[in-house]
């Protein structure tokens, strides 16, 4: 019995009457069809069995792939269940929609030889989130573009947010009132594990390295302001964006005696904030009157609950978009500064 002849993007030109470029580009460049003439060859596509042109034998045709690699810091998982990240992913798919490329999510977490095959023929690759071991940037193809975001390679463009700006202003809106016991609590800082007080022997990232290093200067630069010794002021590291690893932090900060504990909150994401709010509520402690609290990032959750989230909200939706816009060579490669909002709410009026 012999086996069917598998469809080609020759045949469906011919029994829809129309070019193999017109075929084509229905599956690697919507925006050159219409939507009906789009939907009508990939219905046909769908119902003769076809399943698009070969992306292999296209990448040696063309030397293209038409894929384009995000390599996340964190796990999948955890990227795609943050808010943060998945607007900044959102801001990504919707580019290489329009140009008709494929997103490749990978995680710096994954070890080369976890990665799948078609990593290797990415065009180009957007590097999000904290500094990647210097081995992973190494096994990364010599030609293929390149751009860095929330961190810097050197000789390479890099999208940042105004981080040290944007806490310099939320700090000096908040100590306008000054605090008793102001303290700050950070989001992976420190160079070794650490998920509770700093310390003096605990070594910090640089600048280079984690944007949490930019925003402490921004909130050092605002205490200092105000007359208050940076050095005496409290911190506490926090290794993951999450409720579940925020609590165990936090907790034992809330629980201090009411002349110990802080009447100042600066913390360096929304989530840590909303950790804070929601077990200071469970503990009868009022904001702000008893604690202010303030965020970054301006995530929608903290905005729709009471009280509404002190913070400085980033489009990372559009830090997205321009990391995408300039792996496909549609804006120049040039490192990017993007402009933050402060967003006054009742958790630090």
């Amino acid at each position: 019995m012999s086996t069917p002849r598998r469809i080609t993007l020759k045949d469906l030109a011919r029994e829809l009457g129309v070019s193999t470029a017109t075929v084509s580009n229905a599956f690697n460049r919507p925006d050159q069809l219409s939507p009906a003439l789009r939907e009508r060859i990939l219905g046909e596509a769908r119902r003769l069995g076809y399943r698009g042109p070969d992306a292999m034998a296209r990448s040696l045709r063309t030397g293209r792939s038409r894929i384009i690699a995000v390599i996340l810091a964190e796990s999948l998982t955890y990227s795609l269940n943050d808010a943060v990240a998945s607007e900044f992913l959102s801001g990504v798919a919707e580019v290489l929609d329009t140009q008709g490329h494929t997103l490749l999510l990978l995680s710096s977490r994954q070890t080369q030889a976890q990665f799948p095959g078609s990593a290797s023929m990415a065009d180009g690759f957007i590097v999000y989130g904290l500094m990647p071991s210097p081995s992973l940037l190494e096994s990364l193809p010599s030609q293929a573009a390149l751009v860095a975001v929330d961190f810097d390679i050197e000789g390479r463009p890099a999208i940042h947010v105004d981080n040290e700006v944007a806490c310099q202003a939320i700090a000096r809106h908040a100590l306008r009132m000054p605090p008793r016991r102001p303290a700050i609590v950070n989001l992976r800082l420190t160079a070794e594990p650490c998920n509770g007080p700093i310390t003096a022997s605990h070594r910090l990232l640089g600048a280079e390295q984690t944007i949490t290093r930019s925003r402490l200067t921004g909130f050092y630069r605002a205490l200092a302001e105000r007359g208050i010794d940076p050095a005496g002021v409290p911190m506490w590291n926090i290794e993951e964006n999450t409720f579940e690893v925020c609590a165990p932090v936090l907790e034992p900060i809330l629980d201090l005696p009411g002349d110990e504990r802080p009447d100042l909150l600066l913390c360096m994401s929304d989530r840590i904030a909303l950790t804070a709010l929601t077990l200071a509520e469970q503990r009868g402690l009022r904001v702000p009157e008893d604690l202010r609290i303030t965020g970054f990032d301006g995530i929608a959750e903290g905005q729709y609950r009471a009280p509404r989230l002190t913070t400085v909200r980033q489009d990372s939706t559009e830090k997205g978009r321009m990391a995408a816009r300039m792996i496909l060579g549609l804006t120049p490669p040039a490192s990017s500064l993007l402009a933050t909002e402060l967003m006054v709410g009742d958790s630090c009026p």
